[in-house]
């Protein structure tokens, strides 16, 4: 769409800088820019693996941030996951009525297994969790497993401890 003409000189002047200043701007972009750039959906963007949190030094701020971030974008990408699945179960449920019971038993397994590994990682942590907090509550875990055997498979005997050494 053409521009409506100057009403005043005073117009007509600054409509002359603005293009004096727009035009190189506008032919560079055209030019240099959008010719060498990759162009990719925004949803398929890939962020690169930054080091976790015990790849990171006490006094390195940057990596502990950037450990946080993937954190987050790991939980996001986990909490979406477990909603596809849920929802899966749920439309599977509701096509297979009255014989959901037999007919859903994989889907419901791959959703509760998923249920179960989400909770291991981000279960307890509360709304501001942050790596460092995943990272303790997995060193803790590892650290139950070795003196008591897995988690809800009940106590390992004294027994156990003297044998497994040997």
């Amino acid at each position: 769409m053409p521009e409506a003409p100057a009403r005043n000189p005073l117009d007509s002047f600054i409509n002359a800088v603005h293009a004096t200043i727009e035009a190189p701007v506008v032919w560079f972009r055209e030019k240099i820019v959008e010719p060498n750039r990759q162009t990719y959906p925004w949803y398929h963007q890939q962020y690169r693996r930054v080091p976790s949190i015990d790849q990171c030094y006490t006094d390195d701020a940057v990596c502990i941030f950037e450990a946080n971030q993937q954190f987050k974008r790991d939980k996001m990408v986990d909490n979406e996951i477990l909603a596809i699945l849920r929802q899966r179960l749920e439309d599977c449920v509701m096509y297979e009525q009255p014989d959901h019971e037999r007919k859903c038993q994989s889907i419901l397994r791959t959703y509760e297994k998923g249920a179960e590994n989400w909770f291991i990682k981000y279960g307890d942590l509360g709304g501001y969790a942050n790596a460092k907090s995943a990272y303790m509550k997995q060193k803790h875990r590892m650290i139950w497993e070795r003196r008591h055997g897995a988690v809800g498979s009940g106590m390992k005997s004294t027994g156990d401890d003297e044998t497994a050494e040997h």
